[in-house]
């Protein structure tokens, strides 16, 4: 039986959290200071969204374009999905799938005992580059593609040490004149200077909990992992592939029940290693705040730390869904903990005070997976949902979610504070590309991307106070606080000591920037609120309430 853990609502103090930064930031300030002055220009402006999840096309022109425009935009990473590893009988094996009239997985296994059989279909061409083993076969029948993959069921050579074999039928689609969705991205990366990762083999549902994996083929499935990763090293060992996206989803917990996934990952892991060592891996597991569920800070913790341990010796990325686009996340700070959740997460949790919906704000969880992640060698990354919850107002074409607002994109932002290395978003070829009450959001992100976005601040006590996040640069900073006298202030003063390589510095998020501003002599109240505004030299304001506490 799980055992569950008492915390309080949020398992780290803002005043450790604020110590812990300062320390850092104080160290950067000095390097700078050895480097001369601050003062520095700021960066061409591009949204601070450097990945994005797309459906590849067999279209060359189409995922070049696709790969263009996510780069004009800031982009610098895209990620595809896997596909299906389906166990299947001898009559889900296509049809055109013929080897002289023979069904080709019966041609392709005769003279041994077969296992079980499974088909797979993922655009890409396989062909002779995915030959290992004498009984593999490559055919063409009626302009369709077919690899037929004849694997061990034990053992890791081409002969099973019990004499049983698992028979895969992989379903090429290529458009005439392509070699396939995984050869055509991994060319367009590779030409644009961007990296992809692909997505690897997902096995079936469990049938009892269809929220887990089907274990019940996972030698099949080892296999088959190790054949698909050869065959994407001799078809796309291109500089443009990073590595590999673990498509099986799990919520991020410590909880045992979710132990198979981990299992998938791990083994994933260790098959990249070993076949590709130098790639890297990305999984993306969720956020799910809501206080219908036990998802507690401290779970997440320990959550990410289990996921970052299957890395198995590859650098392992794990971005984590912040659940803004599902409702199962909340983006809010502690003094806006009783005021009620926006219309979008009404939609799915109902009316009510963010509090009294969700466990805790997308902020603390991001704290505490970056507690949880730090020292085990995996990286965090955040996945900003590029959607909202439907409803009335903000259809997206046909899709299940809806379009959302800019300024609630600016707020998810926001609330990653300065946790995550790199933030990707789901997903380009719905969300940024529907459109519905507003024009796409890619077009938005292009038009408004000059928008000041705060992640976080930390005020001295010599009444300096730096401010971090993007497009910051010149313009000012207003600041509304409470001294330890209990007396209100409210001050705009000029926004100084700009440094657009800050998470550089830190070796953080590298697109995060810094500002000051300098209050002159005052205190801050312990337990006290304070709000910051920021309007930046191009004029612009945050459009996401801001504060934080002493």
């Amino acid at each position: 039986m799980e055992t569950f853990k008492s915390e309080p609502s949020t398992f780290i103090t803002h005043k450790f959290r604020h110590f812990a930064a300062s320390i850092v930031a104080a160290s950067a300030l000095i390097v700078a200071s050895l480097h001369g002055s601050a003062a520095q220009a700021a960066p061409a402006p591009v949204y601070p969204i450097s990945g994005y999840f797309i459906y590849g096309s067999t279209s060359d022109a189409t995922n070049m374009k696709k790969l263009s425009d996510i780069k004009a935009l800031g982009g610098d990473t895209v990620i595809t999905f896997g596909s299906r590893l389906k166990p299947a009988t001898l009559a889900d094996i296509p049809v055109d799938c013929r080897v002289n009239g023979v069904n080709c997985a019966q041609a392709a296994s005769a003279g041994v005992k077969v296992n079980r059989y499974f088909t797979y279909y993922d655009y890409s061409l396989w062909g002779t580059k995915a030959l290992v083993c004498p009984r593999d076969l490559s055919i063409t029948s009626n302009g369709q593609p077919f690899t037929i993959l004849v694997l061990p069921n034990q053992g890791s050579t081409c002969t099973s040490s019990n004499g049983l074999y698992d028979v895969v039928v992989v379903t090429g689609a290529t458009n005439p004149g392509t070699a396939g969705i995984n050869v055509s991205v991994a060319n367009a990366a590779t030409s644009l200077g961007m990296h992809y990762y692909a997505g690897l083999p997902v096995p079936a549902n469990n049938a009892d909990t269809p929220w887990l994996p089907d274990l019940s083929y996972f030698p099949a499935l080892t296999q088959f992992t190790d054949r698909f990763l050869r065959y994407q090293k001799a078809a796309i060992n291109l500089p443009g592939l990073a590595g590999f996206y673990h498509s099986y989803e799990m919520p991020v917990t410590d909880v045992a029940h979710y132990d198979p996934v981990l299992s998938l990952y791990r083994m994933a892991n260790q098959a990249i290693a070993r076949v590709l060592p130098g790639r890297d891996a990305v999984v993306s597991p969720y956020l799910d705040a809501r206080r219908t569920g036990s998802y507690t800070t401290t779970r997440v913790r320990d959550g990410a730390e289990k996921i970052a341990l299957t890395a198995s010796g590859v650098h392992l990325a794990i971005a984590i869904q912040d659940g803004m686009g599902t409702g199962k996340g909340g983006a809010y700070f502690g003094n806006e903990a009783n005021t009620p959740v926006d219309q979008f997460a009404a939609a799915i949790v109902g009316s009510g005070t963010w509090e009294s919906k969700y466990l805790a704000p997308v902020r603390d969880y991001f704290l505490a997976a970056a507690t949880g992640v730090d020292g085990t060698g995996a990286e965090l990354w955040a996945n900003m949902e590029g959607m909202a919850p439907k409803t009335s107002l903000n259809p997206c074409d046909s899709n299940g979610r809806g379009q959302t607002t800019k300024a609630r994109i600016d707020r998810q932002l926001q609330q990653l504070g300065n946790y995550s290395m790199k933030t990707i978003s789901y997903n380009w070829d719905t969300y940024y590309s529907c459109t519905g009450t507003w024009a796409p959001m890619s077009e938005r992100l292009k038009t408004f991307n000059m928008t000041p976005i705060i992640t976080d601040s930390i005020f001295y006590g010599n009444g300096d106070v730096l401010v971090t996040g993007h497009n910051l640069s010149g313009g000012t900073v207003n600041i509304k606080w409470t001294d330890t006298f209990g007396r209100t202030f409210e001050k705009t003063v000029t926004a100084s000591s700009y440094n657009p390589d800050y998470g550089k510095q830190r070796g953080i998020n590298p697109l995060l920037e810094s500002v000051t501003a300098k209050l002159g002599s005052t205190s801050l109240g312990i337990g006290k609120y304070y709000m910051i505004n920021v309007v930046n030299s191009a004029g612009v304001k945050n459009d996401a309430f801001y504060s934080d506490r002493g």
